[in-house]
């Protein structure tokens, strides 16, 4: 085992986080802040050939050993998150620490806060009126562009890509914020008029880059008010409500790697977490044509449901 002389402390995803190795994008933790007293999640370097020899196959590239769930990544490396507590990175030989910052900051994570009962969504998480709205939707369905398009009128980004969804000792699911950044592709950019000269390009995605929201980004959880669903469709621009079974089936969905939550033994905490709060939440479907821009349409739909959905909880608070 390895670990390095210095550590580095964080707070993201409403946690602490120790790390041997960098990890730029996070927050630094103050330690005068409640955060410091809580137990960190650990970030170490660790060989871990002999675990993946040892543990139980799950899949291919997935396997369990005692209470470590370890990833095998081709041409990247082995990866152990242990009990919520420790992420564990062995890289394979000279893999760019960049690569395995991507997936701590995204799987590992993910798993982590499986390990502590906190709900992973894929997706990007904005403050909008003092509450939190999540988008989510399939690969290419256009987060990233609708997120930008959002921050562009004011709002505020909590989270790109992985949302940490915790439920509170009053039964309402909030959202903890995770580090001021997106991930956007270069027609996004194009499309706001920004250009890509001197930010960093994603490992492997010379196309997909890094971009830096601190002045937009909010540091103080909120709580979850709504998730919006993006698909593409044949049809026109549109917005609907989910209703019924397909509200909950919607946050399924969108779990974030939700193939681990079976090896993770995790199955019935996850039905029983969904269900505890999906009845307070709005849930929409964005109807999102797959030829011509309708950003700003969709941006306007979105604004406009938070509004209602505002307003509706002022009218409950009148006496």
């Amino acid at each position: 085992m390895h670990i390095r002389n210095q550590s580095y402390l964080y707070r993201s995803f409403g946690l602490c986080i120790e790390s041997d190795m960098p990890l730029p994008e996070l927050p630094l933790l103050d330690l005068h802040r409640e955060e410091a007293l809580t137990s960190p999640v650990t970030v170490q370097e660790m060989d871990l050939s002999a675990f993946w020899l040892e543990a139980s196959p799950v899949q291919s590239h997935i396997a369990m050993h005692k209470d470590m769930l370890l990833l095998h990544i081709p041409k990247t490396g082995l990866f152990g998150m242990q009990a919520g507590e420790r992420i564990y990175y062995s890289p394979n030989g000279a893999t760019e620490l960049d690569k395995i910052r991507l997936y701590i900051l995204g799987t590992c994570m993910a798993v982590v806060l499986m390990q502590r009962k906190i709900l992973p969504l894929h997706g990007s998480a904005l403050e909008i009126d003092g509450a939190c709205y999540a988008i989510v939707g399939d690969s290419g369905a256009g987060k990233s562009t609708l997120s930008s398009f959002l921050l562009r009128q004011g709002h505020s980004l909590l989270s790109d890509d992985l949302i940490a969804v915790a439920v509170n000792a009053h039964g309402v699911p909030q959202v903890m914020p995770a580090y001021p950044q997106q991930k956007i592709w270069q027609e996004t950019l194009d499309m706001l008029g920004r250009s890509s000269a001197g930010l960093s390009p994603l490992f492997d995605r010379e196309t997909k880059f890094a971009v830096g929201v601190q002045e937009q980004f909010c540091h103080q959880p909120l709580p979850l008010a709504g998730v919006f669903e993006l698909v593409k469709s044949e049809e026109n621009a549109a917005i609907m409500p989910v209703v019924g079974l397909d509200r909950l089936q919607l946050l399924l969905q969108h779990t974030f790697r939700g193939f681990l939550l079976r090896p993770l033994g995790l199955l019935d905490w996850h039905f029983r977490m969904l269900t505890s709060f999906v009845n307070q939440i709005e849930l929409y479907r964005l109807q999102r044509p797959a030829k011509g821009s309708t950003v700003q349409q969709l941006t306007e739909f979105v604004t406009e449901a938070a509004g209602l959905k505002k307003l509706e909880d002022l009218c409950v608070l009148e006496p």
